[in-house]
């Protein structure tokens, strides 16, 4: 690649109030459609916490990114040749547990239910399966101001080597909110890991794109990219 120009972006987390409008309007426009409901290209985390897929930033894990070897920069997760025997099970691909299971709510029920001591509730239902959810256990915004148990939060990679007690005592005092999206990388991993080359950088201003006529949904792209952004 003969990149001319590098786009740049800057994200003041002083202001980021944590209100979702990027990550609302990007689904609205990117992930609407049959077979993206997990999907969000664009989320903003509360920090601490392990992020949406879980633990995201795990490259040990999910061997996202690169890795110098012997002075050469490498993938993380192997060459051509690693791509090739796992083109149709990709052991480094997060499952939709490591996302979460897209849901809507039985809004209908609310107006149509009869007349009860009980106040009519709207009930969970997956977008996967079309079936009742008894409980819902997890969401890309899950962990919003510090929500859910401090057990899951506590496996942030970030604090692995803090002690856990004094890192629940931390976040009494701290949090952040982290925007994240394609970062439309100098070297993107992504681009690197696609097998049928179908994904490239603008020369005129370094976008990242995809060419739809060339993807075969080979998926390696979104193992590859070390921020789970594709």
């Amino acid at each position: 690649m003969k990149i001319r120009a590098q786009i740049s972006m800057v994200l003041n987390l002083d202001k980021c109030i944590g209100c979702h409008t990027c990550s609302v309007t990007c689904k609205n426009i990117w992930t609407n459609r049959k077979g993206v409901e997990y999907a969000w290209f664009n989320n903003v985390e509360s920090k601490p916490g392990i992020g949406y897929p879980k633990n995201w930033e795990d490259q040990e894990k999910w061997k996202g990114g690169w890795k110098v070897d012997n002075g050469k920069l490498e993938l993380k997760a192997g060459g051509r040749f690693y791509k090739m025997m796992n083109l149709f099970a990709n052991p480094d691909m997060p499952e939709i547990d490591d996302y979460y299971e897209p849901f809507e709510y039985k809004w209908h029920g609310l107006k149509s239910a009869p007349l009860s001591e009980a106040t009519p509730t709207a009930r969970p239902v997956s977008r996967i399966t079309g079936k009742d959810m008894e409980k819902i256990e997890w969401g890309p915004n899950w962990e919003d101001d510090l929500a859910g148990e401090f057990e899951k939060r506590s496996k942030d990679v970030n604090f692995d080597n803090v002690n856990k007690e004094i890192y629940k005592d931390f976040e009494n005092t701290f949090q952040m909110y982290l925007p994240r999206l394609c970062n439309h990388c100098l070297n993107p991993a992504c681009v690197a890991s696609c097998p049928s080359g179908a994904i490239y950088k603008r020369k005129e201003d370094g976008i990242v794109l995809a060419d739809q006529d060339k993807c075969r949904g080979w998926r390696m792209c979104m193992s590859g990219c070390p921020y789970k952004k594709v």
